[in-house]
């Protein structure tokens, strides 16, 4: 079949989250199946020194009404990677900025979001009309949800996408993408869809919930966060919508390329290691604390290791409120991360207080990232929620012992290690407060002391295999679902 993948994100061209990571990763897997795969995406400042300095059109120019006006795309050509053909949706005054969602300088949004969007989806469905009308669009988070709703209203009656399913991934239910309502005509769209029925939620357009209304079927990032978002803890508002379309509504578990984090090749690394030869571990730790300064730790001292988005959601604040009981332990902690400003500083406040134990760098290092997954111990992720996460299946291929929160992908891909069994891959947490984290931190150190159970518990987290084989199979099931039901 033909797939149509539309996403706001995908690595390496553009990214500030796994959706990147799903929509740079699945595709190839896609193909590797038997399967035609076509993906689209903004053409953003950011993309265009992945792409030759003369660019080749495969259209050059769509036109997108307006309501007082029309606006003008191109579709770049980016060639075949890995099987798949990518297609670049040109609209310079509205893609060529710095910044994917908002301006790089501010933490807000763009004012024309709702337009940007909307008409990176009306562009996509008009040229799979030239370049090939797929079997099933497959869209993403609330910047694509848009599709559908287009699908079942201004091209419902157009005969070339009659046939054309759709799926809608929801990465995050957190991001909604609401509008107001004055974007209904705007986007040329009919009153009649502004209904709590369909796309209204508190006098705004929420682009998400048109998807979750419109789309065929839904999935989302983990089995666990699907349930989750069913509840009003985690669904944001929607969750009596997901909960009346539970039966369209699957978890398949985000999987983890293994050509860029695998341990025995990680170019990043000081050292190569395997299951069968850990060696290399010690000197990725060695290097790993000489990184951050901390070459005075004792080797008899566990090193924690956070890479983080340094937001309330990832479980910062618990940190927060335990770290200087943490730092009563005999451990060491390397931070590497950006985000809100109180916990950069707060984070900066420990490592001058605890100089000796605890070592921060406040940005983003991809090649340091994967030297902290390879250089700790432990791995900490206690994140309020977590739809899928990758950092602990990384950390389970490295043999560094994840501490989690049990929630979300994290609930899925930690198992609690049992010492009397030797079973169990990790370390986790239920409760909703610092104390059950410090728990959770407690055993994994008195687990460490037992050389001989640890080496069991981390190679038990090696033999984990969550590359994007099985998902793909998993996705493939979804669009079949689709088709039969569209007879």
């Amino acid at each position: 079949m033909h797939i149509v993948f539309a996403a706001s994100e995908c690595v390496p061209f553009a990214k500030t989250g796994g959706l990147a990571d799903v929509v740079g990763a699945l595709p190839p897997e896609l193909v590797k199946l038997g399967h035609q795969v076509t993906v689209y995406l903004p053409l953003y400042k950011v993309v265009r020194p992945h792409l030759p300095e003369e660019l080749t059109f495969a259209i050059r120019s769509i036109t997108i009404p307006f309501t007082y006006y029309n606006r003008f795309a191109g579709i770049v050509d980016g060639g075949i990677r890995d099987g798949v053909q990518f297609y670049f949706v040109d609209c310079p005054e509205l893609f060529d900025r710095d910044g994917i969602y908002g301006p790089k300088t501010s933490a807000g949004d763009f004012g024309d979001n709702a337009e940007r969007f909307g008409l990176f989806n009306r562009v996509v469905l008009e040229a799979t009309k030239q370049l090939g009308v797929p079997d099933i669009f497959h869209v993403h988070d609330w910047q694509t949800a848009l599709l559908a709703v287009y699908l079942h209203t201004i091209y419902f009656f157009d005969p070339a996408l009659r046939k054309a399913g759709i799926v809608l991934s929801i990465h995050n239910a957190g991001y909604q993408g609401w509008f107001p309502p004055n974007t209904v005509p705007q986007l040329l769209f009919p009153w009649d869809i502004f209904t709590v029925e369909k796309v209204e939620q508190n006098d705004t357009f929420n682009f998400l919930k048109g998807g979750i209304v419109y789309s065929d079927y839904m999935t989302t990032v983990s089995p666990t966060y699907a349930r989750e978002i069913q509840t009003p803890e985690f669904g944001s508002g929607l969750e009596g919508l997901l909960s009346r379309r539970h039966w369209d509504l699957r978890g398949i578990l985000n999987g983890v390329d293994y050509s860029q984090w695998d341990p025995s090749r990680d170019p990043n690394l000081a050292a190569h290691y395997t299951p069968a030869k850990l060696d290399g571990k010690v000197e990725c730790r060695r290097d790993l604390l000489h990184a951050f300064g901390l070459e005075a730790v004792a080797d008899a001292t566990p090193v924690i290791g956070i890479v983080s988005r340094f937001a309330t959601q990832k479980g910062l604040d618990f940190v927060a409120q335990i770290a200087d009981r943490m730092m009563e332990r005999d451990l060491a902690m390397v931070v590497l991360g950006s985000g809100e400003l109180y916990y950069e500083n707060l984070f900066r406040n420990l490592a001058a207080r605890y100089p000796h134990k605890i070592s921060v760098q406040i940005k983003y290092d991809d090649a340091l990232a994967h030297k902290i997954e390879a250089g700790s111990d432990m791995f900490l992720m206690p994140s309020r929620y977590e739809p899928s996460g990758l950092n602990q299946m990384y950390s389970l291929k490295y043999g560094t012992v994840p501490i989690a929160r049990a929630t979300g992908g994290l609930e899925d891909t930690v198992e609690e290690w049992n010492a009397e069994t030797g079973t169990g891959t990790g370390f986790k947490f239920y409760g909703y407060n610092p104390s059950d984290l410090l728990t959770a931190i407690d055993r994994a150190l008195a687990a460490f002391q037992d050389k001989i159970g640890w080496k069991k518990l981390m190679l038990n987290g090696m033999a984990k295999d969550y590359s994007w084989q099985h998902p793909a199979r998993e996705y493939i099931e979804v669009y079949e679902e689709v088709l039969r039901r569209r007879g």
